[in-house]
């Protein structure tokens, strides 16, 4: 860890450079750097093809982000969620600034990232409430300075915390567009969970709730961050699972009272989402 003080005639920040263990590199999310920035004049900093994510907040002042050939203005409580490996600048207007940021890594947040913006997650946006966001950056940056010898690990929870944060402003809210049908796509997942082991088609969910089955497939996605039949088949398994460690019942037993056809498309879809067989499962838990 590299704890730095540094004031100049541009910037002065306080930073820590952090050096992660070779278990957390390769196994957690992990700390790159953290630390807070202000601006002395208005200044540009830019940055392209790094390992790294980066989330920052503006704590005061205002400037521009430029990143997918889009410039975004700035202001204090926006926040900013961005991969590094794509171009990107930001400078500080004659409001000069104070930022307190984040840069982090792992395999786990790289697909997290991934899954923000197909959920429609933005790479700037103002959080209801921002102080909740710098909280979370000022204990990130407690931590790294510590001596804990388990920093990593409180480091990682930390930083899945903020992804946690961060996914959440991918849901919707009351008074977004399309409101209504968000709403009855709540009632099409609860209608989910309470008949899953009937025999459902999308044809019958767009009919029951008035929807376009197109439509229906999209927005359900959107929201809940899996398609109906994915979802469908989890509840499905989920059932499977515990017949299968309580009960002493058949394959086609089992499958009947999970809502599949027959025995055999219950084992194939069993193992191709447990990656076992149901008769493997059972025994691994009852040996």
């Amino acid at each position: 860890m590299d704890h730095s003080i540094f004031h100049g005639d541009i910037v002065s920040s306080s930073r820590i450079l952090y050096t992660p263990s070779t278990f957390a590199r390769k196994n957690l999310l992990h700390l790159q750097e953290t630390g807070t920035l202000q601006a002395e004049q208005p200044h540009t900093s830019r940055r392209e093809g790094l390992s790294s994510l980066l989330f920052f907040i503006v704590l005061s002042g205002e400037g521009n982000l430029e990143y997918e050939n889009t410039t975004y203005t700035l202001r204090p409580g926006d926040c900013v969620f961005l991969d590094c490996a794509s171009p990107y600048a930001h400078h500080t207007s004659r409001k000069l600034w104070q930022l307190r940021w984040v840069h982090f890594y792992g395999d786990a947040g790289r697909a997290i990232y991934d899954k923000y913006r197909e959920r429609g997650g933005a790479c700037h946006f103002t959080p209801e409430n921002p102080t909740v966001y710098a909280s979370l950056l000022s204990e990130i940056h407690s931590i790294a300075e510590s001596h804990d010898y388990i920093r990593d690990m409180l480091l990682c929870e930390k930083l899945t915390s903020l992804l946690t944060m961060l996914m959440k402003e991918t849901t919707y809210e009351e008074g977004n567009a399309d409101t209504g049908k968000r709403k009855n796509l709540l009632e099409v997942k609860e209608y989910l969970d309470a008949h899953f082991q009937e025999k459902i088609s999308l044809d019958d969910l767009a009919g029951r709730f008035y929807i376009n089955k197109f439509y229906l497939t999209r927005l359900f996605k959107d929201q809940f961050g899996t398609s109906v039949h994915s979802y469908l088949a989890g509840l499905r398994i989920t059932r499977g699972k515990h017949l299968l460690r309580f009960t002493d019942l058949t394959m086609e037993e089992i499958a009947a009272q999970c809502g599949f056809g027959d025995g055999n498309y219950f084992v194939r879809t069993f193992k191709k989402i447990e990656g076992i067989t149901p008769g493997d499962f059972r025994k691994s838990w009852r040996s």
